[in-house]
């Protein structure tokens, strides 16, 4: 029997401020899905920087080269206030977030499910995604603790349902648990 994981993440990071642009005091703003379209229509966003968070009103913004969008806040009207700004994430709710197609979810969705084998054998959980060139799973295994990495392709995962709280290994021998001390046939 699968149990339910953790409740659908409802806020999300959709990007980081990077440095001031120009005089009046915009920032550049690099998109964390490589999209913009979703941040061209916000109103306001919360940013985070060393653990504090504040909500900030949008007075402007003007798209770059995507990823990247500049934003001017009300209330930052200089170089020296956006770059105050510089490193904060933009955190917004799930229904500000980059829409999803068919088929799509969110990373951060994955993070705290279960992970099957094919048989329904509960083998670990996810405990992060590691993006760049090919996106890896990180799977914490339930007997030793160890983790695990395995790439994020369709070869090795035959369900991918973060709603249902599913994510099956197809086949487990890429977790190499044979050289695992916690695993017992």
């Amino acid at each position: 029997m699968f149990r339910r994981h953790k409740t659908m993440t409802e806020r999300f990071v959709i990007g980081i401020i990077s440095s001031p642009f120009g005089v009046k005091g915009f920032v550049k703003v690099r998109s964390s899905s490589g999209e913009t379209d979703h941040l061209l229509k916000l109103q306001s966003v919360i940013i985070c920087k060393d653990g504090k968070e504040r909500e900030l009103h949008i007075e402007e913004i003007a798209l770059s080269a995507p990823p990247v969008v500049h934003i001017k806040f009300i209330g930052i009207d200089s170089p020296e206030a956006a770059k105050a700004l510089s490193g904060a994430q933009l955190i917004v709710s799930r229904a500000q977030a980059a829409p999803l197609d068919e088929g799509e979810f969110y990373v951060e969705d994955l993070k705290g499910l279960p992970v099957q084998s094919d048989k329904g054998e509960v083998i670990g959980h996810v405990t992060d995604i590691i993006e760049g060139n090919d996106e890896l799973v990180e799977i914490k295994i339930i007997k030793s603790g160890l983790m695990r990495l395995v790439p994020f392709r369709k070869e090795f995962f035959s369900e991918i349902n973060p709603k249902e709280g599913r994510l099956t290994l197809h086949d487990i021998w890429i977790l190499d648990l044979d050289d695992d001390p916690g695993h017992l046939d």
